[in-house]
């Protein structure tokens, strides 16, 4: 029940205990009635008035909390209508970002599946001998024609015994070639990273017998006098398997370099090419050098023919000179003798003297 409710109905039942008071002290007439009841009814009459002026200011402490309860809700009306406004917002800007993300994490999925599949299919190469051996020799094709011009180098070209390496590389100005051959003995170091303490010792004596048998039919096939350049390059596609036989096998590498033959790795067959590229710059420096020396001798016999044709023509100007001045001087005379005849001195003197012949 309401406040407002409350109020009322205790007005209303001041009111109707007032007029029953009223109904009686009438009956029993009024002036005869006890003091006592008329004091009363005055009592009650003005808690009646005084419940009246209550109910006034209720009514009117009601309508002004009223008010200020539908301020309050407005406010708080267009503060929640705001703040889910921008949550709204927030929300779909952070969905919009969730959905980018899962695109970027669906396109690096899709890129890992297909990283998987190389994968998959790398591990199908190397698993066999001749598709391995077939990618260790592009991986030195590859590296090999992005150095060297094409006209250097030559693959599985034939030697003068039959045999055929993977690689010839004919520097200018020598006969001899040098040989690389691809090698790719996988297996034994398989065996070698996953054999236990009582396996170790086998595994590493097949990787023994695998690589030297490798490094003796390179040096036994492509090792010919006059023909190929000593030593002799043996190709290991595998940064980590040339690693694996440094660390667990020294000695081969030692063995390998006794018999002409150097074991190299990826990054060390690229920097064997550099120098080999750096070899050709400086021969054809040299070869530059030659034919700048010979033009700039046929220079230097062209100015000392040009310093005689110099000499001979000062010579024809120096003779021309004299001829000159002879004539200047001949003509002078004529000319003082032309004089003196004009002036009748015909009878020449004995000082005169005689114009000489050839002057």
């Amino acid at each position: 029940m309401s406040v407002n409710a409350i109020l009322l109905a205790v007005a209303f039942l001041a009111g109707g205990l007032v007029a029953a008071l009223w109904l009686v002290l009438t009956k029993t007439g009024g002036k005869d009635a006890a003091p006592g009841l008329q004091s009363s009814l005055d009592a009650l009459a003005a808690t009646q008035n005084e419940i009246a002026g209550r109910f006034t200011q209720a009514l009117a402490g009601q309508t002004e909390l009223q008010t200020l309860l539908q301020s309050r809700i407005d406010a708080l009306d267009a503060r929640l209508g705001t703040s889910l406004k921008e949550t709204a917002e927030k929300t779909a800007e952070t969905l919009g970002g969730i959905q980018t993300r899962l695109s970027v994490i669906d396109a690096a999925q899709k890129n890992i599946t297909d990283l998987s599949g190389q994968v998959v299919s790398l591990q199908e190469i190397l698993a066999n001998k001749q598709a391995r051996g077939a990618f260790g020799q592009q991986q030195m094709e590859s590296i090999v024609a992005d150095a060297l011009p094409s006209g250097l180098y030559e693959f599985q070209a034939q030697l003068s015994n039959g045999s055929r390496p993977d690689c010839v590389i004919r520097l200018p100005g020598t006969k001899t070639a040098i040989v690389i051959d691809s090698k790719f003995p996988l297996e034994s170091f398989a065996w070698l990273r996953s054999a236990g303490d009582g396996e170790r010792k086998a595994a590493l004596a097949r990787v023994r017998a695998d690589v030297i048998k490798h490094v003796k039919d390179i040096a036994g096939k492509y090792l010919l006098p006059g023909e190929t350049q000593a030593p002799a390059i043996m190709f290991v596609p595998s940064e980590s398997i040339y690693a694996d036989l440094h660390e667990f096998c020294p000695e081969i590498i030692r063995e390998a370099q006794k018999a002409q033959v150097v074991i190299v790795s990826p990054n060390i067959l690229m920097l064997a090419i550099l120098t080999v590229q750096t070899v050709m710059k400086d021969a054809r420096m040299r070869e530059q050098a030659n034919l700048i020396q010979k033009e700039v001798g046929a220079l230097l016999n062209d100015v000392r023919l040009l310093g005689d044709r110099v000499g001979k023509l000062q010579s024809h100007f120096g003779q021309a000179d004299a001829d000159i001045k002879n004539i200047l001087i001949s003509t002078g005379k004529i000319t003082s003798r032309a004089e003196k005849i004009e002036k009748v001195e015909l009878s020449p003197s004995a000082d005169t003297p005689q114009i000489a012949a050839g002057e």
